[in-house]
């Protein structure tokens, strides 16, 4: 297996930092802790270069608050200052490691993403009887620090990265979550062992997608399992043969201990593609005799009531200022894609026929209201 040295170089490379913080700021640049960084932008990064340099760097504390949609979750944001490292680090590492990832794993990855998982999913259940669906239970929370980075370590053999790596994996506050058990753990193991990373770190995405990578590789080439794809710790294996399909969820859930996770109880399902499934926010339903062959391809509900938060965030945000026209446009238009890889002609019609977007006083753009049109938003 090849091991990847000499990164450090690259890491901290003056454009390397200064690309970093362009990409951190994405959608962000107007608030004020970003505005602060930017203004002393040089300083700032050639001060972070010498942190590193001289592997002095500490990560900064967390903000932390709760969400309770779609259901209760922690999320932990870094400082600014640290999430330029994380890109630094990501543009750096990512390149090499994701050569071993598997075609059909969707998640945090360049030209992959929701929509080329959901068209796979649909494919898959148009050729397969039956579909086993399975969802890690509390994924991010329950994270081993100790097993993680050694799945690095057989992949990576630069010693200063992986001190960056240790130090952001270390400096990850406690993610909440019940004490699990698994064979061979004394009654002090669960407390003795690190785990959980931060949702919203750059770093925390790619490293929960490498955490998997293992997993994926066992269940193409040892199960043989031909039509399989994840999405972050949601992943799906189809077949024509319902007892292969059984058989290969014990082996799942034993695989999944040795890396101390367990697959959710409720939301790990077994059934006929002919009933329809869930997968990445979309709901895909029977349409006529002939399914799965025809099938409809909806917004589900909750999946909706978010988005509409999310929109009612965005006017908010651009009448106080804080958000470009640019970037709003950009978000709608990222939204608007979205709901294009389902059967929402309609919905998106009510959906921008109604959004009006005023600027904050002061400002020379106009109101915006999004119009439908040829399938995307006039602005």
């Amino acid at each position: 297996m090849k091991r990847y040295g000499n990164l450090w170089p690259h890491i901290i490379d003056f454009e390397n930092l200064l690309q970093a913080a362009r990409q951190a700021q994405q959608g962000k640049r107007y608030r004020p802790n970003v505005l602060a960084f930017n203004y002393n932008l040089d300083q700032e990064l050639l001060r972070l270069q010498s942190e590193l340099r001289s592997q002095t760097y500490r990560p900064g504390k967390y903000r932390t608050f709760s969400i309770r949609d779609p259901k209760p979750r922690m999320i932990s944001a870094a400082p600014y200052r640290e999430r330029v490292v994380h890109h630094a680090l990501c543009n750096v590492i990512v390149p090499p490691l994701e050569r071993t990832l598997i075609a059909d794993t969707y998640a945090n990855r360049m030209g992959y993403g929701t929509h080329k998982a959901l068209k796979r999913f649909i494919h898959f259940a148009h050729t397969s009887r039956y579909v086993l669906q399975c969802d890690v239970c509390k994924y991010f929370p329950s994270l081993d620090h100790e097993l993680l980075k050694a799945m690095i370590r057989r992949k990576l053999k630069c010693s200063q990265t992986l001190w960056l790596i240790d130090t952001i994996i270390d400096g990850s506050n406690p993610q909440g979550g019940e004490l699990e058990y698994f064979s061979g753990d004394t009654l002090l193991t669960p407390l003795e062992r690190r785990k959980g990373l931060p949702i919203g770190n750059l770093t925390s995405q790619f490293f929960a997608n490498l955490y998997l990578n293992g997993f994926d590789h066992f269940v193409k080439e040892q199960l043989k399992v031909k039509k399989y794809l994840r999405y972050v710790d949601d992943f799906a294996l189809f077949s024509n043969d319902r007892g292969f399909l059984i058989e290969a969820r014990s082996a799942i859930e034993e695989y999944l201990a040795s890396l101390r996770l367990k697959i959710h109880p409720i939301k790990s399902q077994l059934s006929a593609t002919r009933y329809g499934a869930n997968f990445v926010g979309f709901r895909m339903m029977p349409h006529g005799e002939s399914f799965p062959k025809d099938v409809q391809v909806r917004v589900r509900n909750r999946n909706l009531r978010r988005a509409r938060g999310r929109l009612r965030q965005l006017q908010w945000e651009y009448a106080a200022g804080q958000l470009s026209l640019q970037d709003l446009i950009q978000r709608l238009q990222s939204w608007e894609a979205h709901l294009l890889n389902g059967d929402t002609q309609r919905l998106r019609r009510d959906i921008f026929d109604q959004l009006v977007f005023c600027p904050p006083p002061l400002m020379e753009e106009s109101g915006v209201r999004s119009q439908e049109g040829r399938g995307s938003s006039e602005f």
